[in-house]
Parts: C-alpha cells; structure tokens; sequence
C-alpha cells in the first residue's frame, strides 16, 4: 500500500453503525402539507427504546444506511430523509406503540405509487429491531396526487375490465 493512500485511509470518514434516533427521531418537526404522513404500528424488540424504533422505521423507508459513505456529503440528508416526529402508546397494547412519520415529497419519484409504496414498506418489516410492525394509515398529500396520470388507458377501460360502471 503506497503511503498516499494510507494517509487517505486514516483521514477519512469513520463507517459504523450509528443510533437512528439521532437523527431521524425529530419530536420538534412541524409537518407540512407536502409530507406523506405515515402512521405505523411498531411492536419493538425487547430493550429497544420505542423513540429508537420509530426512528428505524423512519431511517429504513428512506435514506438509513448501516454503514456511513463518502458520498453523503453529496446530498443533503435533511431533505430526503424520514422523520419520525410523534409516538404514542397504543391503548390497552403492552409494548405497543404508534410512530408518525413525515416523508418528503422530494424522496420519491413523481407519479410512481410502486417507488412510493417500495420506499415506505419495503424493507422496513424484516428489520431487526423491531418484534412487529404494521402500516395503520397513509396520507398522500395533493401536490403528490395530482402527479399521477391514472391508468395508461383511460378509467373507462379500467372499469371494463373490472365490469363496475361508473357510479351516479
């Protein structure tokens, strides 16, 4: 190994794992109308914080890495990550909890309800962290909507195939 690059390994970044909550549990966020808001029912493992889940969620259906890279100095991870900005307990659940988290529009691509849905829960449900999870509710604000252009060939085909007219 030349010296030169041995410098550049002790110089560089340091990779590792690091605690989701540091980041992507953000109790403080305002939402906005342009967030696609997710509410997740999250069963953690045991001795896993419910504020550490939450944020795994929210770091596993956007931009979580187990491992840092040089390139995250290219982007700006506070405009395209998931932040998880409320939990609560679920009534009557043991180790129950409702995470909230808040998407960027910015974080998907336009009209693709696949690149959504894949991002949002995807991978999120093999995570180890957690015992269980389930999506509770999902909502799609309009400016995100009004970019789908619907099926390629028209509604009316659509309901042909579906045999269900149009309703009154």
């Amino acid at each position: 190994m030349s010296p030169q690059t041995e410098t550049k390994a002790k110089v560089g970044f340091k990779a590792g794992v690091k605690d989701y909550k540091l980041t992507y549990y953000t109790p403080d966020y305002q939402t906005k109308d342009t967030d696609i808001l997710a509410a997740f029912r999250v069963t953690p493992q045991p001795g896993v914080p419910p504020e550490e889940a939450g944020a795994a969620v929210a770091a596993e259906s956007s931009t979580g890495t187990w491992t840092t890279v040089w390139t995250d100095g290219l982007t700006s991870l506070d405009r395209y990550k998931g932040r998880c900005y409320e939990i609560e307990p679920v009534p009557g659940e043991d180790n129950q909890f409702i995470a909230y988290v808040a998407y960027p529009l910015d974080l998907f691509e336009e009209g693709s309800v696949t690149n959504m849905f894949t991002s949002i829960v995807g991978n999120v449900f093999g995570f180890k962290a957690l015992r269980a999870l389930r999506l509770e509710d999902l909502r799609i604000p309009y400016a995100y909507v009004k970019t789908f252009q619907g099926p390629p060939h028209g509604i009316q085909v659509e309901r042909d195939k579906l045999n269900k007219p149009k309703q009154v």
